[in-house]
């Protein structure tokens, strides 16, 4: 049984309005996502998740499918991604959709590779845990240059050990999540949440990971995108 993409993509971004569906070389961002996924054969279905109907058709164009809106109050800024997947999970199952297990793709994070999608599966049907969450490691560090503001304005790192590392290399590593992650449909549906203690990490390359977020981050996918550069170190 294959597994099946779910790309959420709601129309109400506010660090960078309308992001995706916003063009690089005149193709929206979720256009490159859609055409990826749908070129890697893993997927028996391809899923967009939005209440926009200007998202739905454009989806729709580059051959993914919309077969329904989501609800508004799952499209707000308060809205859970792990409810918009709950919802989407049990809409596809009373519209007879079959799979066990299914992947959320972020439509941010254009540059995850297929072959990590693939291994993550792999991983997961291996393991039997609840989910694997792309990660990268991250250079910035809570342990050693990340800090907090207190009530005093006084600064102070955001996670403190007794004696304070010498180099971020010397510190505990930490990791970035980022739009891929593969789940155990049924699992997942019994909990109806992510639980990290009930997911196992898969590390992804630094730079497949980026996530669009801000306007900066944005133009560097675009350059990336306009620059072919995964192209050449891939």
């Amino acid at each position: 049984m294959k597994p099946i993409c779910i790309i959420p993509a709601r129309g109400g971004s506010k660090g960078v309005p309308g992001k995706n569906i916003r063009k690089i070389s005149k193709i929206p961002l979720i256009g490159y996502v859609i055409k990826d996924v749908l070129n890697s054969k893993i997927f028996s279905h391809v899923i967009v998740s939005t209440e926009n109907r200007k998202i739905a058709n454009i989806a729709k164009k580059y051959g993914a499918e919309v077969p329904f809106i989501r609800p508004e109050y799952l499209a707000t800024d308060d809205a859970a991604m792990d409810d918009v997947l709950v919802h989407a999970i049990k809409t596809l199952y009373e519209k007879k959709y079959n799979f066990d297990t299914f992947v959320w793709r972020d439509a941010t994070t254009p540059f995850i590779r297929n072959i990590d999608i693939k291994n993550s599966i792999k991983l997961l049907k291996k393991s039997n845990c609840l989910a694997v969450c792309g990660v990268y490691e991250q250079h910035l560090n809570p342990y050693f240059n990340m800090v907090e503001i207190q009530k005093n304005k006084f600064l102070k790192l955001s996670k403190q050990l007794k004696k304070r590392p010498t180099s971020r290399q010397d510190s505990p590593h930490v990791y970035q999540l980022n739009g891929l992650y593969v789940y155990n449909a049924k699992k997942f549906l019994q909990s109806k949440k992510t639980r990290f203690s009930h997911c196992l990490p898969y590390e992804i390359p630094f730079y497949s990971g980026l996530m669009i977020d801000t306007e900066f981050e944005f133009f560097i996918a675009k350059s990336m995108i306009e620059k072919k550069y995964l192209k050449s170190i891939n």
